[in-house]
């Protein structure tokens, strides 16, 4: 054993003591500590697991699942992250590696700012109980964890555990403080506030770097059963935070040279543009996620977002359908094998068996993607898109809403309002379905889906004139739309229902090639 103590990142090894984050002990079994001691003594070399065995449980005979829960403990004590390490590497069938740079204590002096991940990283404060009443305490610290477990749903963010976030509890600290300390670039705060039957929930998202704030919002409930209206309200906070994180992501990523990117920042600029529903950024940032699969070929949300974006070209019907979504099954199936937890690829699956109309297939992917990622207004409106295409307007309209519900100021709030458009249509609607389809456009003029969905709905609510100029507005962005292309193309999933909406583009005056 050393004769003194270790430091690496903000934490402090004592030879005869234990862990320490600056004055406060990080608590850890026996085995845990012991387990430590042994691998940053040997840090940079691969342990094996019969030499941990020998260390740390000489006298005592145990299976795998013994190691394995100490790790877990220390990577949870220390907020790291199998996936992307700071201090303990797996590696598998050889063993593990320390790969933090420990130095003696009186030689570090201050703790060194802890590196930003490569990928955007957040801590959730505990929220603060702002009532009278100490039982709130447990509220606002339900809060807190469900937001931690919810957030970790999002595979592209790193999120700190609890025992690291929860160290600021009744501390008032400076957000710069925390960046340095936690090592994240965002801090989500808020506070819980209880007056007779109503309660106050409110949440902020700050750049603890900067100290900007990117999101703010308030919620106000009937204090009802206490557990429905934490996870009501936690699901709302956990929807909204996934697309402004990415919105600002893509800001900041937007800021930089194109050359100076990583993996992250590639894929992260190119949903900005991406959003935007145009062909001419679509252009603008496929080119950069194709080079971004080529630089990085197995960073799977860069597979799984140029998978899921080739293939809405296709349906949008700025590039070859075939091509288009021969490449996107390519990339989606890579993505997954690469990481079968994260959505996009799923995604993207379930979006390329709709295109195929392989309704079930589709379904199925598009679930999965729910299942992995609950809070997301992506992955339900994508179930949306699905139930609308196969004429299943309830379950279509849910979906929808669900993702309203989730994240009510999406940058793809026109592609929830398109899955909407669609259902109505189908369950014979058109003036709503043109209303929603009319709202997708005043948000994105240039999402080409919507445009149809508006013609054919005016034509069939008997608005003939309107109809005919909305479509030959579709025809200057798509000059070779034709009732054909769209048998080719737009994925209804029976042919009652593309004959339903081939009715409407008929009555507005599109003609076959």
């Amino acid at each position: 054993m050393p004769d003194r103590a270790l430091a690496f990142g903000r934490y402090r090894l004592e030879p005869h003591g234990g862990l320490m984050s600056g004055a406060r002990e990080v608590k850890l079994t026996p085995k845990a500590l012991a387990l430590l001691r042994y691998l940053t003594e040997r840090h940079g070399e691969v342990v094996t697991k019969d030499e941990l065995f020998a260390a740390v449980w000489a006298k005592t005979t145990v299976g795998d699942a013994a190691l394995v829960t100490c790790i877990q403990e220390l990577r949870g004590a220390l907020g790291d992250d199998a996936r992307q390490p700071r201090y303990i590497e797996t590696l598998h069938r050889r063993g593990y590696r320390f790969i933090g740079k420990p130095a003696p204590a009186k030689d570090a002096g201050k703790a060194p700012a802890l590196p930003l991940p490569d990928r955007p990283s957040i801590a959730v404060l505990p929220f603060a109980n702002m009532s009278a009443d100490p039982d709130q305490e447990h509220f606002a610290d339900g809060i807190s964890e469900d937001l931690i477990t919810g957030l970790s749903h999002i595979r592209w963010l790193f999120v700190i555990a609890r025992n690291s976030s929860f160290v600021y509890k009744n501390r008032r600290v400076d957000m710069k403080e925390i960046s340095r300390e936690l090592g994240v670039r965002y801090v989500l705060e808020g506070s819980v506030r209880r007056s007779a039957s109503r309660l106050r929930v409110t949440a902020q998202l700050i750049d603890a770097m900067t100290g900007g704030h990117h999101w703010a919002e308030r919620y106000d409930r009937e204090l009802g059963e206490i557990f429905a209206v934490q996870d009501e309200i936690t699901r709302s906070v956990a929807g909204a935070i996934e697309p402004h994180l990415l919105a600002a992501e893509g800001v900041r990523a937007l800021a930089r040279r194109a050359g100076d990117l990583g993996a992250w920042e590639m894929v992260a600029r190119a949903q900005t543009q991406f959003w935007r529903m145009t062909r001419a950024d679509y252009e603008s940032a496929i080119g950069p996620l194709e080079q971004a699969v080529v630089i990085y070929p197995d960073y799977a949300p860069a597979r799984g977002l140029l998978a899921y974006r080739l293939v809405f070209a296709a349906h949008m019907g700025w590039i070859a359908r075939e091509e288009g979504l021969r490449a996107a099954r390519e990339h989606a199936l890579r993505a997954i094998a690469l990481d079968d937890r994260d959505p996009w690829g799923h995604s993207a699956l379930g979006y390329w068996a709709m295109m195929e109309r392989r309704t079930e297939e589709s379904v199925s992917a598009f679930r999965r993607a729910v299942t992995l990622n609950p809070n997301s207004a992506a992955a339900h409106t994508n179930l949306s898109h699905i139930f609308a295409f196969a004429g299943q307007d309830r379950e279509a309209i849910a979906h929808g809403e669900e993702a309203m519900r989730l994240s009510p100021l999406d940058p793809e709030m026109a592609f929830f309002l398109g899955g909407i458009a669609i259902a109505h249509y189908m369950a014979g609607r058109f003036s709503e379905s043109a209303r929603s389809a009319t709202e997708a456009l005043r948000l994105r003029p240039g999402f080409q889906g919507a445009q149809r969905m508006r013609t054919a709905g005016l034509a069939q609510a008997g608005q003939i004139d309107a109809a005919r100029a909305c479509l030959a507005t579709a025809r200057r962005e798509h000059p070779t739309l034709s009732l054909d292309w769209i048998r080719a193309s737009v994925p209804y999933q029976t042919p009652e229902l593309m004959e339903r909406f081939l009715d409407g583009m008929r009555k507005a005056g599109l003609h076959e090639d």
